[in-house]
């Protein structure tokens, strides 16, 4: 199966086969070709030794603070024993590493500011290149389907998104007119920073595999580990500081900034559907008249005092 690796959520392991069929639906991966592959070199070893003389600890500290035997940890560096999936999953969050990088990278042999890039937690997967997946379900036909998240297993997405037992539950439905090339999802939304699409709406996005593709000024659907899923005006900020600047079409709301780390998935606008009418915006003559109306009203108000 294709089972996440502790906080490293966007990464995935093929570890022992594809899901199958559940209930007249298919829960199939969508993944780019995986780095990890036999025939590989596993640099797993060097870049433990390299990461922890980095952060100037012994073996003894830093398999006291991991909780694990020096004994162990040893051993990985020198490549006699490999950490099982919970090992390594302890080790990529504990450097902020991706596991494809982490493994498969010689660390020594990349630039100084690539490097500290990943131990500041700025690395991020936005070409999509190594190894995100993203589940979705296929109708008996084998054509894939819009899942729809309801709203109250929206809070749950953050954690459910690469689960086929969470995603084989969720709604789906067909939009005929949407081109079929692409894989779409459907969202709740919640709040008014978004006008005119209203609190309750649901929007519909296109998956997006390639981050840098994305424009300034595009609404998007972004799903992020701690605010769950928010929908935003997105300025792309990748090459600058590995951030999102997201912003609101309601002006209440103050435009903020969002590690790219932070994100899991992101799907650009398509369409949404409201059960209510947006309200309706005043002509030019109805503006005119309005204004003239005020400028009326104001006159009388000064002529009473």
């Amino acid at each position: 199966m294709l089972a996440p690796v502790g906080n490293n959520r966007g990464f995935f392991l093929e570890v022992e086969k594809v899901f199958g069929r559940f209930d007249g639906k298919s829960v199939i991966p969508m993944m780019k070709k995986s780095s990890i592959e036999s025939g590989h070199p596993i640099y797993l070893g060097t870049n433990l030794q390299l990461l922890r003389q980095r952060r100037g600890l012994s073996q003894e500290e830093m398999a006291t603070t991991l909780g694990i035997k020096r004994a162990s940890l040893s051993g990985y560096e020198l490549g006699h024993t490999q950490p099982n999936l919970d090992v390594l999953a302890t080790l990529a969050d504990f450097f902020s590493m991706p596991l494809d990088p982490l493994i498969r990278l010689d660390l020594s042999a990349i630039p100084g500011s690539q490097l500290e890039a990943f131990e500041k937690g700025l690395s991020f997967d936005a070409d999509g290149k190594r190894l995100r997946v993203l589940l979705t379900t296929v109708d008996p036909s084998g054509d894939e389907n819009i899942e729809l998240v309801p709203q109250e297993a929206s809070a749950g997405y953050t954690r459910g998104y690469a689960d086929p037992d969470y995603i084989k539950v969720l709604p789906t439905f067909r939009l005929p007119f949407l081109p079929r090339e692409k894989k779409y999802r459907t969202f709740p939304i919640k709040g008014d920073s978004m006008p005119p699409v209203q609190e309750g709406s649901w929007v519909t996005g296109s998956y997006v595999q390639n981050w840098h593709q994305i424009k300034d000024g595009e609404p998007c659907i972004l799903v992020t580990r701690d605010e769950g899923i928010v929908f935003k005006l997105v300025a792309n900020r990748l090459s600058e500081d590995g951030t999102f600047l997201l912003s609101s079409t309601n002006p209440a709301y103050e435009p903020y900034r969002i590690k790219a780390t932070e994100v899991v998935e992101v799907w650009r606008f398509v369409n949404y559907i409201s059960p209510e009418l947006p309200e309706a915006n005043l002509s030019r003559d109805q503006l005119a008249q309005a204004v003239m109306d005020l400028q009326r009203e104001v006159a009388e108000i000064r002529s009473r005092v």
